[in-house]
């Protein structure tokens, strides 16, 4: 088949890109976001990509919907079955308060997200060695069940102590209560994570319970919708760790996927940082309703094992995404004459006032307006007339006359609390940890991305901001360069030594069969895999882990306590002479898939005056004031062209803004450089 196809899924816009394998080429599209309904968005973008879905042999999808329904709390009613005696562990937690309310004494913690009615216990318990000590009440499982069913629960999570050592209790719980109750969706948290915490555990199962019946009718009407339409390749989900699975294996534990849209982008920003040699890499992903970022060291992106969705943990594999309630439709509002963006977003409907759909809160979009980056007949390549005396009108009730400034003066007001924000998020994942962003370059993506980044990499020193091409759908480009990945992991605290190492070696074996055993389910054969081993270690009286990755073959302990303490040594200065522990073992295997060839644009041969499209009056932060921007056409740009700004370029659906301290080059592949230059 001729074409692959990739769509994102974000808070204001549907992006679809298609690939075609026979010429080389790349169409892309928008379609305004369906919240009511989100495979009628997608489908209205795939129509006006005007893709041929007979003819497609991949379907690549990313998509927040989970994530949103646990923000929202619009998932569906989830109950919990546990050991008896343990069902206030989901509520109890960790008993602490969120760091960004420790000073506040008035602090309330949200209600849980399953009531205490709606968790039961049952008779049934394993040691922590995961032998059985009292075994499981079936009958008592399916009452619990059953009580459930009737007070309208439509999905339960099952968590049992310990039992990320020996799944056997939750296995049968989950047996039990799909034969007698059909209808029930069923998370048991050791099919997510053999990883020991038992409250984590809990709360990863709940959300998963949470999200299953909404994310999987979904999948189901996409996917239906798709056949209908012609298409018989394979449909793959993008997971939170980067890397795709299949539809089926994400309605299994749509919890992976919660990240799944922004994970697009860090995927190509890894495989754009290593085609263009950038060993350090900061991403700037601004949306419609948020702004994402990530650090790429290495051109590898960071992955942790434990998520914070909404408060609550989550025991998955997840790149190191800092998400911020800032982009293009983040609403701008005054409270005690200070000017706040965000986190609430007009979204796709109403959207912002420009739009003309009913919005009548003033958002960066608006902003972006009144401030004349933006074409009011261009945008979205003229598919989107924009009110400009609309946005000025709102910028001037809802902002500016509370702050007693003029709406100019509001607009650039608005643009520099997102500047402040983002500067904040990449000093979290650079300075913070001892990183300076000055050493890294500056990818920007997303509709708003390259309008806004300019901005950010003045703010924080950066010396170069790269903009792909297709940068408004660059997290779907990135879906196009994913492999089919699966994790395992198995917990099992023990001392580092030489006794240790065949029964670790024994348990990655397992791990490894088992990894292996998911992606052949998937559709892949053996022969396309590969395996990385990673051990997870401390020392003896730490609380926090450091990951060794191990090579194939026999397990040297003393070989790994060397790379441990080497590893060690440069994160935190110095190696202790204390023992060393074994926590968790993890696998990651890949099926590679093959991947888009990306042709290479022809040198320019003509003055870049000929991509000059004309001025336009805006405003420069360099200046702090209006004047002339040179408007150039992107896609009459080609490898060569360079100048200086301050200028706008447009593209259809994106529009990158240059100030007159900044100058721009085209480089071979044909994206731009935008970089420092003195006025």
């Amino acid at each position: 088949m001729r074409y692959r196809i990739a769509v994102d899924i974000g808070g204001t816009f549907v992006d679809s890109i298609l690939f075609d394998m026979e010429t080389g080429g790349i169409r892309i599209a928008k379609a305004s976001t369906t919240p009511d309904e989100p495979a009628r968005g997608v489908m209205e973008a795939l129509r006006r990509l005007g893709a041929d879905l007979s003819n497609t042999d991949l379907f690549i999808h990313g998509t927040t919907l989970g994530l949103n329904a646990v923000i929202e709390r619009r998932g569906v009613e989830t109950g919990i079955i546990t050991n008896e005696g343990f069902r206030d562990i989901f509520e109890i937690g960790r008993g602490d308060v969120p760091a960004h309310s420790m000073y506040d004494y008035a602090y309330q913690r949200p209600a849980p997200l399953v009531p205490r009615r709606h968790r039961l216990g049952v008779p049934g318990r394993l040691n922590a060695q995961g032998e059985e000590v009292v075994a499981l009440d079936e009958a008592a499982v399916v009452e619990a069940a059953g009580a459930l069913a009737g007070d309208g629960v439509r999905s339960v999570a099952v968590s049992f102590l310990h039992s990320y050592r020996n799944p056997a209790h939750e296995a049968r719980a989950a047996d039990v209560i799909r034969k007698h109750f059909p209808h029930l969706a069923v998370s048991t948290s050791s099919g997510i994570t053999r990883e020991y915490r038992e409250y984590e555990r809990t709360a990863t199962a709940v959300v998963d319970a949470y999200i299953n019946p909404i994310f999987g009718n979904y999948v189901d009407r996409l996917d239906s919708a798709l056949r209908d339409a012609g298409f018989g390749g394979r449909f793959l989900i993008m997971r939170s760790a980067g890397g795709a699975m299949s539809a089926e294996a994400a309605k299994a534990a749509p919890i992976y996927t919660v990240l799944s849209g922004p994970a697009g982008g860090v995927i190509g920003a890894s495989y754009l940082a290593r085609m263009l040699g950038k060993t350090r890499l900061l991403t700037l992903d601004y949306g419609g309703t948020s702004l994402d970022t990530s650090v790429i060291e290495d051109f590898e992106p960071l992955v942790m094992h434990e998520a914070r969705l909404e408060q609550l943990p989550a025991q998955i594999p997840i790149f190191d995404i800092r998400c911020i309630g800032a982009g293009g439709g983040s609403i701008a509002w005054v409270s005690e004459g200070l000017l706040q963006v965000g986190p609430h977003s007009a979204g796709a409907t109403p959207g912002p006032i420009a739009y003309g759909r009913g919005g009548v809160e003033p958002t960066t979009t608006d902003a972006a307006l009144i401030l004349g980056f933006l074409d009011p007949e261009a945008f979205l390549g003229g598919a989107l007339r924009l009110d400009a005396d609309a946005a000025r009108a709102g910028m001037e009730a809802k902002v500016a006359s509370l702050m007693g400034a003029d709406v100019l003066a509001a607009a650039a007001g608005l643009f520099d609390v997102l500047i402040a924000r983002t500067a904040g998020a990449i000093r979290e994942i650079t300075v913070e940890r001892g990183k300076d962003p000055r050493d890294f370059s500056m990818l920007a993506f997303g509709g708003a991305g390259p309008m806004i980044a300019p901005l950010i990499a003045r703010e924080v020193e950066n010396f170069e901001l790269i903009v792909p091409a297709t940068p408004a759908v660059f997290s779907a480009w990135g879906m196009l360069m994913s492999d089919l990945v699966t994790d395992a992991a198995q917990t099992d605290i023990r001392l580092l030594d030489a006794e240790a190492m065949d029964l670790v070696g024994t348990q990655f074996e397992g791990l490894v069969e088992e990894a292996r055993s998911a992606l052949v389910a998937q559709g892949a054969p053996l022969k396309s895999q590969e395996v990385i081993r990673l051990l997870e270690c401390r020392y003896v009286g730490q609380e926090h882990v450091l990951a060794i990755p191990l090579a194939d073959g026999p397990i040297d302990a003393e070989a790994v306590r060397a790379i441990f303490a080497q590893t060690h040594k440069d994160r935190y200065g110095h190696a202790p002479k204390d023992p060393v522990q074994i926590v968790t073992l993890r696998v990651r295997a890949y099926s590679r898939l093959p991947k888009p060839e990306i042709a290479q644009p022809e040198p320019a041969t003509g003055p870049v005056e000929a991509a000059l499209l004309g001025h336009r009056d805006a405003f420069c932060f360099a200046r702090r004031g209006l004047c002339s921007f040179d408007v150039y056409d992107r896609a009459r740009l080609a490898p060569g062209h360079g100048f200086a700004g301050p200028a706008i370029i447009e593209e259809g659906t994106c529009t990158t803004v240059v100030h007159s301290d900044q100058r721009v080059t085209v480089d071979a592949h044909g994206n731009l450089i935008i970089t420092r230059s003195a006025e």
